[in-house]
């Protein structure tokens, strides 16, 4: 197993928007990577990338991400500012299909969307910015958990 960079993923997911002639926004790009990393740990129990996500004013952050395409505020980024981490950008299936559904089902969502879907009551970041005043730093169980659930409900519920 290969713990990935932010900025491996992220490349990942702009390429898959370029493949469907869209853009991606600063904010959406990295709650797009936030959501791939908790779907990652809540069905397979593993990590995606190993930057920690931290609880910001306005959602999960992951910093080292938000530094390499802020520059680009609420415009496009562009695919060839985010380099992958030595160039390597190898994912196991398991992998891309959680990046692949991620990008189909969120991917069709706004930025703010997302963004209200991330820091809504009981999310990871909600837990964190709200209830752990000591670290802005959301644990990845707590992501796994809260995916895991969310997976739980989904399996659950009937279909419509």
């Amino acid at each position: 197993m290969f713990i990935h960079s932010c900025s491996t993923v992220a490349r990942y997911l702009l390429d898959l928007a370029d493949k469907e002639e869209k853009t991606l926004t600063p904010m959406k790009l990295i709650k797009l990577v936030y959501i791939s990393h908790g779907w990652m740990l809540g069905l397979h129990g593993r990590p995606l990338i190993r930057e920690n996500t931290e609880a910001w004013r306005y959602g999960p952050v992951i910093p080292e991400l938000y530094h390499q395409v802020k520059e680009f505020r609420s415009k496009p980024v562009d695919p060839e500012k985010v380099i992958p981490e030595s160039g390597v950008r190898e994912f196991d299936p398991l992998e891309c299909k959680v990046m692949n559904e991620v990008f189909e089902i969120y991917g069709k969502r706004t930025a703010i969307q997302l963004s209200q879907l991330t820091h809504s009551k009981n999310t990871p970041w909600y837990e964190t910015y709200y209830r752990d005043k000591g670290s802005l730093v959301i644990p990845d169980d707590l992501i796994e958990d809260h995916y895991a659930r969310m997976y739980e409900k989904f399996k659950t519920e009937p279909s419509a």
